[in-house]
């Protein structure tokens, strides 16, 4: 039976992994990521971990119930000295003996009550702060697990197209270089005509096998940062579609929004912590007051017969109230005071930074996207210009009234422009992600 369970079990596995879809959309690329990345994965493990962080602060000022026993051989039993006089003995003299028995053992149980505790009334607080603090450093791990989604998607994607121009490039070009050289056989074209259209072909198949490996790369990277098994395949299902991105001047929402952004509002809690401690601090003046109870009962015994329930035990019990009032700790409280404020200075030092950073990130990526967008624009009009000069090229050659040269310089605008098209798009993606962060528009 055994047997036969280590046989099926590879058989499972393999279906599970047949079952797992390969094809993503950049969707569910960002979907997959916010389930597998580690980054994400613990910054969310952080927020429960502050979860239970409050509960362990909450748990201070619920009763505290203990039970303990203890179980003594007094092999020597404890001697006093009792004052000679008792005994008739002169003054000053002591006499030596013993009490007890040398078998004792005790058992029972203590509860005490934090009554008032200024350090914990703000441990509360500040534990909130804290959870709220792990929320805001999650929403900024997802908002950066996106952005790195996306540029490497679109990275992966962009490669691709690389791959299907220059394929209808080859095929284009070796379809010129059978006709040129059958032409060369039959004597109405020279031999170098033949050469340049062989070395131009040869390149493009180089630059082919470039791009397949940098598909490779970019695509092993992209599973990385998906937290993807990067043995498996994967399949980019979106398309790129340059016409959707809009020039800047028609984007509606363009203005600095700080509360968006998570490295602001992540100071922002920070602000209340540094708060939260100088008010600790001050409170740290005030006394603690806490109540205990406890009930023992307790066995004396000559022989070892502690679990002896028939012979009598003794009960101890007590109420009490204990009060703490600081007087003077040698200026330590308020030398904690001024390092918190300090800390509070910085903190907001920070926000105005971080405010200044916000500005100018926003004005600069604006600045990018347009100029991407203004190059995207012209790269386009480039490839439309490139291809009618090779087509044009292309039919004066076949009519005998171009040369090979002409041909062959419009080919390689061709190829230069479609890839400076395809890597315009690129930019203004990238540029368009960089800004949509910038301004906050990443949830």
């Amino acid at each position: 039976m055994i047997s036969l369970t280590w046989m099926i079990i590879p058989f499972i596995t393999v279906s599970q992994q047949a079952q797992q879809s390969t094809d993503f959309s950049l969707q569910s690329a960002i979907d997959f990521a916010l389930k597998h990345n580690a980054t994400y994965l613990n910054a969310d493990l952080d927020i429960k971990m502050a979860v239970y962080k409050n509960r362990e602060v909450l748990s201070a000022g619920l009763p505290q119930i203990n039970a303990s026993a203890d179980v003594k051989d007094y092999f020597e039993i404890p001697t006093s000295l009792l004052p000679g006089q008792f005994f008739g003995a002169p003054a000053g003299t002591f006499i030596p003996v013993k009490f007890g028995t040398q078998f004792q053992a005790l058992a029972g149980g203590s509860v005490s009550q934090l009554i008032f505790s200024s350090d914990y009334i703000i441990g509360l607080k500040a534990s909130k702060e804290f959870k709220t603090l792990s929320e805001k450093n999650l929403n900024r791990t997802k908002i950066e697990t996106i952005v790195t989604i996306t540029k490497a998607y679109y990275s992966a994607l962009i490669n691709r197209e690389r791959i299907k121009t220059l394929e209808a490039n080859i095929i284009r070009l070796k379809k010129l270089y059978d006709d040129t050289k059958a032409l060369n056989i039959s004597g109405f074209t020279e031999k170098i005509d033949v050469d340049r259209l062989e070395l131009m072909y040869n390149n493009l198949l180089t630059e082919k096998e470039k791009v397949q490996r940098l598909i490779g790369l970019s695509e092993t990277f992209l599973k990385f940062q998906m937290g993807y098994d990067l043995k498996l395949p994967i399949k980019l299902t979106d398309e790129i579609k340059a016409e959707q991105l809009q020039d800047i001047d028609l984007l509606t929402d363009t203005k600095i929004n700080y509360d968006a952004r998570p490295e602001y509002s992540l100071l922002q809690t920070q602000q209340k912590l540094n708060n939260l401690e100088i008010k600790r601090y001050k409170l740290q003046y005030l006394p603690t007051l806490a109540a205990y109870a406890s009930y023992n009962q307790q066995a004396q015994r000559t022989t070892f017969d502690i679990f002896d329930f028939s012979q009598k035990w003794f009960p101890i019990g007590l109420f009490g109230v204990t009060l703490n009032v600081p007087i003077f700790n040698g200026g330590l409280k308020y030398f904690k005071i001024q390092q918190a404020k300090i800390g509070l200075q910085k903190t907001n030092n920070s926000i105005n930074n971080v405010k200044q950073y916000i500005e100018f990130e926003t004005t600069s990526n604006s600045i990018n996207y347009k100029n991407a967008y203004a190059s995207m624009m012209t790269q386009k009009k480039n490839k439309e210009l490139a291809q009618s000069i090779s087509e044009t090229a292309a039919k004066k050659y076949a009519a005998g009234v171009g040369s090979n040269l002409e041909l062959i310089i419009s080919e390689s605008a061709l190829k230069e422009a479609e890839t400076n098209y395809l890597t315009a798009i690129y930019d203004l993606i990238i540029a368009k992600t960089d800004l949509d962060k910038a301004l906050g528009n990443i949830k």
